[in-house]
């Protein structure tokens, strides 16, 4: 019996279930139950104009019909509160800095960077600046989630979790949800998904301890060569810049040429701080962050769409499947969204996945069209390198002018409060501060790309951080009937950036680049914008404003019916400049040549884009094992496992002798990494083994001689290539013989590489073992890897462990609108215990889906609960 099955077994058994603090409790079945929704039957909703009706499947996705826009979204609001509160009120702490109030003291670090960057009160410069239609929108999905909350007043109605964290945080009441709990949101989407800063910081780092040749040798180009951009140049060729339309957006952050800060506050003082410590520090801070939707490279997407004339239907199909973290429960909610009438006045006929604390649906298809996404991954974020005097001035060209100064005053359970100072100069929050002092560093940061005998703070420019309207964006996509429609909600799409893929039942396909992007100079000879922090003090590197909406890349029905956007380049050109250091490629080539091969057998069918989507096959390791087969090792007990790779075929799947050979490669490619750079890297720059990495091992077999093949620990001995190759196998046969036995036909790749399911406050390590086994899953075998389709991502600098993940799966076909598919990577319930909590985890580990219904007859056919709520 799974463990999974066995929880469901044990619930209605058990008489009393162990679970609290160290000491123990005992807390009732009743109790674990209490906050469970009601699914069926009537509630009453004040506020409702007229009744809606709520249908669940199985699997408890809900599909909403109501009269009206506004009675739809406050259904959407009560549903999410019933099935998700915690999570919701969990990311609401996070994203306002106030998760110390939830949690006590381990949420302080959070709280101080979040407040340091002011998320929440960009949210409210946000609110104001939204269509009155959205802001109806956001209103009537919050009466809903206070709807709910009025009516289940105690925590332990909302959720276990509260049940848990009240022994140690026992006064905790919720508050009621508002509209800024809901924008706030926006932006920590907007920033896991805002690109891989932490390059731009590691290279400046860098400067001075290896050599540049070695530096750039680290940060390829992406291999337009071999992997193809998501638009060729026939597909998309950039607008003349004379007739672009002007940038959009407030420029005041970090635009123009004006030498005064941001007005608003100022004064206050600090030390000038060594750049290397800065740097670190920042890193240090930044990674108090909880990344709600994940971190890394890993961090990515996959979308493709193809046209009717490649499918058996006649008319596109169009799958997705986002990568990023793994929690439980997951990131998304599956949700159907249904006006009974569609018309201008209730527009909404949309399923797909929702964010729990935010109405609409982000990713997913209406009655016309189809969309996915596919983070874009520009250059959103620059570092700016600040010359700040003992009276609290910042130099700016010739002069120096004043910091700007707040204070912030942080809530800590069980705890005193907290304050802290806020300091800003007007390229944005100077993140430096945020960990402590960093007087005493004594290293130097890089002016044009060398070591500078200065030593500076160092603030922070991102786009997360201009008021935008992406919220209107959302409700404008959700109800886009056409590609002009779907354009224009693209338009107020500000961040994060990401890849629009398109189709619709008229049988077009399109791609549209949106976003905030900014238009700035490099500060560094020889290198792209953004490449090494900024001289803040010098106007010339500011950012003058954004890359217009005409000239973000776009196309519409290219002629040979495919796009595909796998985090890759988005065109050979340098225009628009968006991101020197996109994904390297290895999965989007895959995804054509599989489409391509395809093709080449027949028609492509929903079941083909489903198959696509569980590829594990390494093109890089055609690359790397012939070097492998070509190194001499001591004896027969290495060559074992070396002769795997003979016949190995370059898939990962859990078990069976491909996975044992899939278990060695991967165990020789972390070793190779560790042997080639742990001597020249700091620590936490340890290569994570992702497609950057493995293009810089591609390029560097090339070059046996390469000065990074050598340690240079070992004095007298010049290492090569094959030197390092050889001991990496040498390497990874003792280690997998010590973990997982002496002969390798008992080895498979499942035993090491593992996807945990942890809950996202009560999953650590740090909690009791029986609290943990009730809010957590897994760990479970994976298959995939890093830079693989089916992207199981992993941190070669911490084990197998999966880092990152599909987090969704779907597939829709514009022919037949209810024979699509899709699946989570939990459930749809955030309630432990539920069976809707972990329901979908074992397909989506199988790459298995399930029939996605949208149309009345279907959501009918398959409902198995139905909910009426009354006004």
């Amino acid at each position: 019996m799974s463990r999974s099955v066995l929880r469901r077994v044990i619930v209605p058994l058990v008489a009393a279930l162990v679970l609290v603090t160290a000491a123990a409790g005992v807390l009732g079945v009743g109790l674990v139950r209490r906050s469970f929704p009601q699914v069926d039957g009537e509630l009453t909703l004040t506020g409702l104009s007229a009744p809606i009706e709520v249908l669940r499947d199985e699997r408890g996705i809900t599909h909403i019909y109501a009269d009206t826009s506004e009675d739809l979204f406050m259904g959407q609001g009560f549903t999410a509160a019933q099935d998700r509160f915690f999570q919701m009120d969990l990311r609401r702490h996070v994203t306002s800095g106030r998760l110390s109030e939830l949690v006590g003291a381990p949420g302080l670090d959070t709280d101080k960077v979040i407040r340091t960057m002011g998320w929440r009160r960009v949210a409210e410069a946000e609110l104001p600046m939204l269509d009155p239609t959205t802001r109806r929108y956001l209103a009537a999905y919050t009466a809903g989630v206070n709807a709910y909350l009025e009516q289940n007043p105690a925590p332990s109605q909302v959720s276990l979790e509260y049940v848990v964290l009240g022994q140690s945080v026992p006064d905790y009441r919720i508050e009621p949800w508002n509209d800024l709990d809901s924008l706030a949101w926006l932006k920590a989407m907007a920033w896991d998904l805002r690109g891989n800063y932490t390059n731009e910081l590691d290279r400046a780092r860098l400067v001075g301890s290896v050599s540049r040749q070695q530096l750039l040798s680290l940060y390829p180009e992406f291999p337009v060569e071999q992997h193809a951009p998501i638009l060729s140049e026939d597909e998309w060729k950039p607008a003349p810049v004379d007739d672009a339309e002007p940038s959009r957006g407030d420029q005041s952050r970090g635009g123009g040429s004006s030498d005064t800060t941001r007005g608003r506050a100022g004064g206050g003082s600090t030390a000038v701080a060594g750049a290397q410590a800065t740097y670190d520090s920042t890193l240090q801070a930044l990674a108090a962050v909880p990344n709600l939707l994940g971190e890394g490279e890993g961090i990515g997407s996959n979308s493709w769409v193809v046209s009717g004339e490649h499918t058996e239907s006649g008319l596109p199909l169009l799958a997705n499947d986002p990568h990023l973290g793994v929690t439980q429960p997951g990131i998304w909610m599956q949700t159907g969204l249904h006006c009974r009438e569609v018309s201008d006045a209730c527009p909404f006929d949309v399923t797909g996945f929702s964010f729990a604390g935010f109405p609409g649906i982000i990713i997913g298809h209406n009655s016309d069209i189809a969309w996915g996404f596919t983070n874009l991954d520009p250059d959103v974020t620059d570092f700016y390198l600040e010359e700040i005097d003992e009276d609290g001035r910042v130099r700016r060209g010739d002069g120096w002018v004043p910091v700007e100064e707040r204070h912030e005053v942080i809530t800590v359970a069980g705890d005193d409060d907290v304050t802290i100072t806020v300091r800003e100069t007007r390229h944005g929050p100077i993140l430096s501060d945020v960990v402590g002092s960093v007087r005493d560093a004594g290293l130097t940061a890089p002016i044009n790309g060398v070591e500078s005998l200065t030593s500076y703070d160092v603030s922070l420019a991102w786009t997360g951080l201009e008021p935008n309207r992406t919220a209107d964006a959302v409700f404008l996509m959700n109800q886009a009937s056409d590609w002009d429609s779907f354009r224009g909600a693209a338009r107020q799409f500000a961040v994060p950036s990401q890849n629009l893929v398109y189709a619709d039942t008229e049988g077009n396909i399109g791609y549209q680049a949106p976003g905030l992007v900014p238009v700035r100079e490099t500060s560094t000879n020889g290198a792209p914008p953004g490449f090494y922090p900024a001289p803040g003090w010098l106007p010339a590197y500011d950012w003058k404003g954004w890359v217009p909406f005409s000239q973000m890349p776009s196309t519409f029905n290219p002629t040979d019916g495919v796009i595909v956007t796998a985090n890759q380049a988005v065109t050979e050109g340098s225009r628009p400049f968006l991101t020197s250091e996109p994904a390297k490629g290895y999965r989007s080539q895959r995804i054509s040549d599989l489409l391509t091969q395809k093709l080449g057998e027949g028609a492509l069918t929903v079941d083909d884009m489903r198959q696509i989507q569980g590829d594990t096959y390494s093109s890089f390791a055609d690359a790397l094992i012939p070097a492998l087969l070509e190194v001499e090792v001591p004896s027969d007990f290495y060559r074992e496992p070396q002769q795997m790779l003979t016949d190995w075929d370059r898939t990962a799947p859990v078990d069976g002798e491909q996975s044992a050979a899939a278990m060695y490669f991967y165990s020789v490619w972390g070793h190779i990494l560790e042997l080639t750079f742990e001597d020249q890297l700091p620590a936490d720059m340890s290569p994570d083994g992702n497609s950057r990495w493995m293009l810089v091992v591609t390029n560097l077999l090339d070059r046996p001689e390469d000065d990074w093949w050598d340690d240079k620990r070992t004095a007298g001995v010049v290492e090569t290539r094959d030197e390092v190759l050889r001991q990496a196998m040498i390497n990874a046969r003792l280690e997998l013989t010590r973990k997982n036995g002496k002969d390798p036909s008992d080895w498979s790749w499942g035993q090491l590489h593992r996807v945990p399911m942890r809950h996202e406050v009560l999953g650590s390590d740090d909690v009791p073992g029986l609290v943990r086994w009730a809010f957590n899953d897994g760990p479970f075998p994976a298959p995939g890897g890093s830079a693989l389709v089916n992207a199981f991502s992993w941190d070669a600098s911490e084990g197998q462990r999966v880092t990152a993940a599909p987090s969704m799966r779907m597939v829709v076909d514009l022919a037949d609108l209810d024979a699509s598919t899709w699946v989570n990577q939990t459930g749809n319930s955030g309630h432990a215990f539920h069976p809707n909590y972990n329901d979908q985890t074992a397909a989506w580990l199988a790459n298995e889906t399930f029939p996605w219904a949208h149309t009345r007859a279907a959501v009918e056919a398959s409902a198995v609960h139905t909910l009426t709520l009354r006004p």
